[in-house]
Formats: C-alpha cells, sequence, structure tokens
C-alpha cells in the first residue's frame, strides 16, 4: 500500500530543507492600537509585537465608523447572511456595496465577491469560457488568482513581459483581429512595488481590440480621486473594461469585487460557479467594507499621512544603503536575496525587537529574490518608522548582507507625496 502519509512528510521536509516553509504567527490585533498585537507563544508570556506586513494599509479596519457600522449591523442582522446570493444570501447591504463600488469606478455595475481571489478567478474563469475562441494575454508577473482563473477558463493563454507595453503589442499583433482577446494585468505589483505603465497598455489593447481586465487591488483606496485607484489617477480609468479590487487591503475588512459594463458583470454573476454556489459575505462584513468605501470617497487624511510614512521608510533605507526593489508605491519590498536569511532577519526582528514582518519566499516571488515586504501604515509614527529602520540596519549588519554601493540618486519615495 502506498505511503500517503510518509509521502507528504517527505515533501513537506524537502520544503523546510529549502527554506520555503511557512509558519503561522499566532497573534491577536488590539482593537484601538493598531498596528499593535499580541503574540501567543503556547505555555510562555504572551509578547506584545507591531505589525510590519499588514495588508490593513489604511488602518481602515480599526476605523471608528466602521467598527460602529458592523456593530450596529451585527444586532440589526444577527451574524451570516443565510445563503449564497440566490438562496437568501443577497441583503439590501449588498447592493448598496456594490453601488458604490461601481460609482467609484464610473462603471454601470459592480459584483460583490467574498474574497478577491474568488473575484478574479470567477471573473475569467466566465471571460474566457464565453468569448468563442478567446485568447487571453497575462502580465508575467501577475498575482496566483488572475492565473488561475486564466487556466480555469480553458482559453489560450499569451505571456507578455512584465509592464511591456511593446512586447503585449507584437503578441496581439500575431493574433487576427477578430478573434476575442482579453489583456489582463495589475495596477500596482506588491511584491515589486512598482506601477504598471496602464496609459501604453490601454492604449495597445484598444488599438487591436482587445478587453481589458485590470487588478487593481493594491491601489483602491488610496490612489486616484477618491481612492478609485491608479487609473483613475491616471486619467485612463475608460481605457478598462472591467476593474477588479479588493475589500480586503486600503478598505481594511474583508471581500472581493468586479465593475464594469452591466452586460459583463451580469454574465459573471449568471454563469460564474465560484459565485452562484458560495455563501455571500455576511451583512456584518459588508456594513463595514461600506462605511470604508464611503469614508475613503470623502477623506484624504488617511491616504497622506500613509504617503508620509512610506516616503520616510523609504528615505531612511536609502540612507542605510539597505536594497528595496521599488520605491514607486507605499509598499517597502526589502531585497534579501537568500530564503534562510530572510527568515532568519524576520525571526530576529520578531524575538528581538517585537517586529513582525513576514518574510516571502518562492513561489510568491522567484528563488534568489527572497524579501520582506514591508507595509507602514499611518498609525506607523515616524518615531516607530526610525526605530524599524535601525532594528533592521543592526541585522543587516549582524547578517553581513550586501548593501548598495551608494545611496540611489534617482529615487522618488518623495514623489509619493504629490503623485497619489
Amino acid at each position: 500500500m502506498f505511503d500517503y502519509r510518509g509521502h507528504f512528510s517527505l515533501r513537506l521536509d524537502e520544503l523546510r530543507a529549502t527554506g520555503g516553509y511557512r509558519n503561522f504567527l499566532d497573534i491577536e490585533r488590539v482593537a484601538g492600537s493598531f498596528p499593535a498585537a499580541i503574540r501567543h507563544r503556547g505555555a510562555g508570556e504572551p509578547q506584545p509585537v507591531t505589525v510590519w506586513c499588514s495588508n490593513d494599509y489604511l488602518g481602515m479596519g480599526q476605523h471608528p465608523e466602521v467598527l460602529a457600522a458592523m456593530r450596529a449591523t451585527l444586532d440589526a442582522t444577527g451574524a451570516g447572511s443565510g445563503g449564497s446570493r440566490n438562496i437568501s444570501g443577497t441583503s439590501h447591504l449588498h447592493g448598496r456595496l456594490e453601488a458604490e463600488l461601481a460609482d467609484l469606478h464610473g462603471k454601470e455595475s459592480a459584483l460583490l465577491f467574498p474574497s478577491g481571489y474568488s473575484a478574479n478567478d470567477a471573473a475569467l474563469t466566465v471571460l474566457g469560457r464565453l468569448l468563442p475562441g478567446a485568447v487571453i494575454l497575462s502580465d508575467a508577473l501577475n498575482h496566483a488568482s488572475l492565473i488561475a482563473g486564466i487556466r480555469h477558463s480553458g482559453a489560450d493563454k499569451r505571456v507578455f513581459r512584465h509592464n511591456d507595453a511593446a512586447h503585449l503589442d507584437s503578441l496581439l499583433a500575431e493574433i487576427p483581429r477578430d478573434r476575442p482577446k482579453v489583456v489582463v494585468l495589475e495596477s500596482v505589483y506588491s511584491m515589486d512595488g512598482d506601477i504598471a505603465p496602464l496609459r501604453e497598455l490601454a492604449a495597445v489593447a484598444r488599438r487591436h481590440g482587445a478587453l481589458t481586465f485590470l487588478d487593481e487591488v493594491h491601489a483602491v483606496g488610496i490612489y486616484g480621486p477618491r481612492g478609485a485607484g491608479i487609473a483613475a489617477r491616471d486619467g485612463v480609468a475608460g481605457g478598462f473594461d472591467v476593474v477588479m479590487g479588493t475589500l480586503a487591503k486600503a478598505f481594511g475588512v474583508a471581500g472581493g469585487y468586479i465593475a464594469g459594463d452591466a452586460e459583463i458583470v451580469d454574465a459573471v454573476r449568471s454563469f460564474a460557479s465560484a459565485f452562484i454556489f458560495t455563501t455571500s459575505p455576511a451583512p456584518v462584513v459588508v456594513a463595514g467594507a461600506l462605511a470604508a468605501v464611503v469614508h475613503l470617497k470623502r477623506s484624504t487624511v488617511e491616504r497622506d499621512v500613509l504617503f508620509r510614512h512610506s516616503a520616510l521608510l523609504h528615505r531612511l533605507l536609502r540612507q542605510a544603503r539597505i536594497p528595496v526593489v521599488s520605491d514607486a508605491t507605499h509598499l517597502v519590498p526589502v531585497l534579501v536575496g537568500d530564503a534562510r536569511q530572510c527568515a532568519r532577519i524576520a525571526a530576529d526582528l520578531l524575538e528581538e525587537y517585537g517586529l513582525y514582518v513576514q518574510p516571502i519566499n518562492a513561489p510568491s516571488v522567484p528563488a534568489g529574490t527572497e524579501r520582506l515586504r514591508v507595509t507602514p501604515t499611518p498609525a506607523h509614527t515616524p518615531e516607530r518608522i526610525e526605530e524599524f529602520a535601525t532594528a533592521l540596519d543592526k541585522l543587516w549588519t549582524r547578517h553581513g548582507l550586501p548593501r548598495l554601493e551608494a545611496p540611489r540618486v534617482a529615487d522618488r519615495s518623495d514623489a509619493l507625496l504629490l503623485t497619489h
């Protein structure tokens, strides 16, 4: 008989040997004190920690308006949604949130999902299957959820070099103009912290008659007027047929969505198994997301502070000659370049300084480019940012990690304050 347990143990041992095994940190966020958290250590004493890798980019998960909306809705409706959207799982709040999201992106319609992953998977599965003979063209660094949706669609796929409009143009030129084509890309790539040249890519897609699908998960709530994203910031929102976003990052709660033409959104709603056969987000969650979206449409305070803090951390790391993959966004991807060293740095930050940042290893990033994906927020004070940079500088020296030869001359971190 096949040794199933032994086989899986062997594969896990192989993963551990490469430094790619992932451990969960048992932490508990402290309401009203973000980014403070408590780390539970079994029988040991709990450890106070500061979280430096949260996707709650603006701290909206602790915002008073969000918490108040969720408390009121919990008391009014109870805990769960009651089923899928087709079976008692559509509440008045679901419709209100979808209307706000459609308005945010200037689209006719929007559709809510339990997660961003399911939104991408479901939408691209439907687009690739319903369009006859479709070819989907995907950026080389697209997220796993986009890749999964393309694969599940069964459509032909072409991969264009990351952010390379000329390569996309050449691939599209090889496809007959009357054959359906879908260009899939992200606006902000979180692991590299870079921004796609949306104007150029949209123009290429339009010239070849391709449908465009833009993932703005790391941009919504942060960039552009009312937090509508990079496409809105750059004045090219109309160049993208479907915009996908998340409610779990800048909006601080949970869920994903797509927005676009009414017919496209309705087709996804009507044909996507991942939407039809799953329980809808609970009204209490929807209420929190709705409050966050409405607030960030009118408030720039959180965004302004975020970019000041991100620019400060970029500047301090540049002065310490610690390599950062890109300084184009609010994200700070610190390049370590070795899985074991990345894990050691993260462990030392946690154990010695109470600073929690998760190491990012393959397959999230290519082997040899392992990094710490640091996410300063409005709640990380300048003093905390300086403490983090100092701790990282000391550990960089201790572990003998390479530094930049000299501080970069061409740096864009200060420009963040002017371009969001």
